[in-house]
């Protein structure tokens, strides 16, 4: 997270010249340049995501850049809904899981497939925390702790969305003072893309008129053999970290930074998600597997950490994560229980998917060593993550 001074900001874009403006894992062959987002048996259908909201017209908003890979997004919680990559025969896979219908996200079990998530990414324990003195409350949705925001976090309400070009969304929305118990009215905007090397790019931004905290993220559930593709355990992860931060039964964090060294969290060489899940290791039965932040320690490239690569066992698609964010929430679907059915007609099967979630740490706002998570007035909340597609060779 970079924060830098709004006044510097409001100057030099005033100097600045406007912008101008499936059936099994989902697979389709390339769509061409003028065609909408690839259609397969369970493909995001347009008509299936125009609705309303708590008053708020949802729709549906097609990507692709000219390399054929191709995204969905639905601006009722900023959600990604598909992200078609090209394979190695020649196709698109969806290494995204999700759901056919806004109604269909309404009424999941889980709330946060693919969602824009804030104001406060992952947990703050026991919904509270200070600032100058003044203990703010919140409403506490994960046990004792608050998680993702609250009850009704940035994954529940309906984005105000532009289509700046074919391959770039403008996502806004207006958290206002006091929302789900977060001081001050904060400005966000976050612009989703496709980029011309195959990636997935965030950005976020923010400004608030009182001092608060902010952590922001996205929260898709990959499966990089497609949606349906079955277990993720045999996918290879490789972490770039040396250190993560151990929690407690309720995934709250002490201030404790750990090696992963000789543990089951030691990713530094590519290992299966699988090959040590089943460990008898305090930390994986907090967990009920991995649901840990990671410490980043990857080496920068242009301007990013490289946080991850993941590859997929059958697609031989290869992810790669870079991040401006200390942190990386690895998720490894513990809590999946086959109560909802995906768009292919798979269900969310217990670890058919998992999350790669660039952030600051758990609990931030409790933590005075972690880095810090406040925004004051007259700040700009600013910060990218970029997920990177690739084929084994």
């Amino acid at each position: 997270m970079k924060i830098i001074n709004a006044l510097f900001v409001t100057v030099l874009l005033a100097s600045m010249s406007a912008c101008n403006n499936g059936s099994t894992n989902k697979t389709s062959t390339a769509a061409t340049a003028d065609s909408p987002v690839v259609k397969s048996n369970g493909a995001p259908d347009k008509k299936l995501f125009e609705s309303t909201v708590d008053g708020k017209q949802t729709d549906l908003y097609f990507l692709k850049n000219h390399n054929g890979m191709q995204a969905a997004i639905t601006n009722y919680g900023g959600r990604l809904v598909g992200l078609f990559v090209p394979d190695k025969d020649g196709g698109l896979t969806d290494v995204v899981v999700g759901f056919k219908s806004v109604r269909d996200y309404e009424n999941s079990t889980e709330p946060y497939f693919g969602a824009t998530i804030g104001r406060f990414g992952n947990r703050i324990a026991k919904g509270k925390f200070t600032l100058d003195g003044k203990q703010y409350t919140l409403f506490t949705n994960n046990g004792a702790n608050t998680l993702h925001g609250g009850k009704k976090g940035y994954q529940a309400v309906v984005w105000d969305a532009k289509q700046l070009n074919d391959s770039t969304l403008e996502l806004r929305y207006l958290s206002k003072d006091m929302e789900e118990g977060f001081p001050g009215n904060l400005n966000i905007e976050v612009t989703y893309s496709l980029t011309a090397d195959n990636g997935f790019k965030c950005n976020y931004e923010a400004t608030t008129d009182k001092k608060t905290v902010i952590n922001l993220t996205n929260h898709a559930f990959f499966n990089l053999n497609g949606e349906g593709g079955g277990t993720i355990l045999n996918h290879t992860v490789q972490i770039y970290a040396d250190k993560y931060t151990p929690v407690d039964t309720g995934l709250i964090p002490s201030s404790k930074l750990a090696p992963v060294a000789g543990t089951p969290f030691d990713f530094t060489k590519p290992t299966t998600i699988g090959a040590r899940i089943e460990a008898n290791d305090e930390q994986l039965k907090n967990g009920k597997g991995y649901d840990h932040n990671f410490v980043l320690s990857g080496t920068k490239e242009n301007g990013m950490i490289h946080a991850a690569t993941v590859t997929g066992d059958k697609s031989g698609i290869v992810m790669n994560v870079y991040t401006e964010e200390p942190g990386l929430q690895f998720y490894s679907g513990n809590f999946m229980q086959s109560k909802n059915t995906f768009s292919d007609g798979s269900k969310d099967d217990f670890r058919t998917a998992f999350a790669m979630e660039t952030q600051h740490f758990p609990d931030s706002p409790n933590q005075p060593s972690f880095p810090s998570t406040v925004l004051k007035p007259g700040q700009v909340y600013k910060t990218a993550s970029l997920y990177t597609f690739s084929t084994q060779k």
